[in-house]
């Protein structure tokens, strides 16, 4: 039997494919979503689920972004031919998107065995939830928001993608949360620290997709829930990202910030009274 079914799985696409992409943790709802279902959150092929689904959101951002991929692939691939070519700026962000991964991927294996034991807690959750909204508060406001996407450097992101990590120890304080809030603080205006979280978000997300799918699939999740729920998350993360840029372009961080902050206070009071099990 799978521990989740087709139906189920539309539900959890649907809020990964929400949440993936706006800074509020589809972490942090995937696992309340799961706890008012009485899906089991700790159960290794929930747990796989859950990262497998994610790779529908990415290829979302493969294909909204296609032409920009295009244009930052193609510029690495003649990079490498041509000394010449190394001097452009897409070259160079190629390379730092990948030097970026490194520091997540070291720690998601290093911490593995804690990430999806004792921090996958929903108190932990929603902590996180409400911890980060001061954070992303704080980065919107001290931000001077000057610096566009072709300003960006090595610098930028590292510590950006670096602070993914803040994002998988402590589910509910939102990747992109975190990664925004990060490239805010680098007084990156607000589209530069958006578009800079979707393609950073790239390669962690889907290495961490692949990596899950067999445990995935070994430890109980079914074939037929994992396809619907990645094809959900994959055509409502699409509108997800469409709207998210739109909104940002006019709009501060506020909404995003208030809305973790009631979830969060919400899901405490939840755990409390015995509604939901931590």
């Amino acid at each position: 039997m799978s521990a989740i079914s087709v139906g189920q799985a539309v539900v959890l696409g649907a809020v990964e494919g929400v949440t993936e992409f706006l800074p509020v943790s589809s972490t942090g709802h995937l696992k309340i979503a799961e706890g008012l279902m009485n899906i089991p959150v700790d159960d290794d092929a929930v747990v796989g689920f859950s990262a497998v689904i994610q790779v529908g959101a990415i290829a979302a951002v493969l294909v909204y972004f296609f032409k920009d991929i295009v244009r930052i692939v193609s510029a690495w691939g003649r990079g490498l031919r041509d000394k010449e070519e190394r001097y452009h700026h897409d070259y160079k962000f190629a390379w730092w998107v990948i030097y970026a991964t490194i520091p997540i991927v070291a720690v998601g294996l290093a911490a593995k065995p804690l990430i999806e034991g004792p921090l996958a807690s929903l108190w932990v959750v929603a902590g996180s939830l409400i911890v980060g909204s001061g954070v992303m508060w704080a980065a919107d406001q001290m931000g001077r928001h000057k610096r566009g996407e072709d300003d960006t450097t090595l610098k930028d992101a590292m510590l950006v993608g670096s602070s993914q990590i803040l994002a998988l120890l402590f589910p509910g304080f939102s990747r992109s949360g975190a990664t925004m809030s990060t490239a805010l603080m680098l007084d990156l205006d607000r589209v530069a620290a958006t578009r800079l979280s979707f393609f950073l978000g790239i390669p962690a997300l889907t290495g961490a997709g692949i990596y899950e799918l067999k445990d995935a699939l070994g430890s109980g999740a079914g074939v037929a829930p994992l396809a619907v729920g990645t094809a959900v998350s994959f055509v409502v993360a699409y509108a997800s990202i469409a709207w998210l840029l739109k909104f940002v372009a006019k709009h501060s961080f506020n909404a995003f910030v208030i809305y973790r902050i009631v979830v969060g206070v919400l899901l405490f009071g939840l755990l409390a009274t015995g509604a939901l099990s931590g």
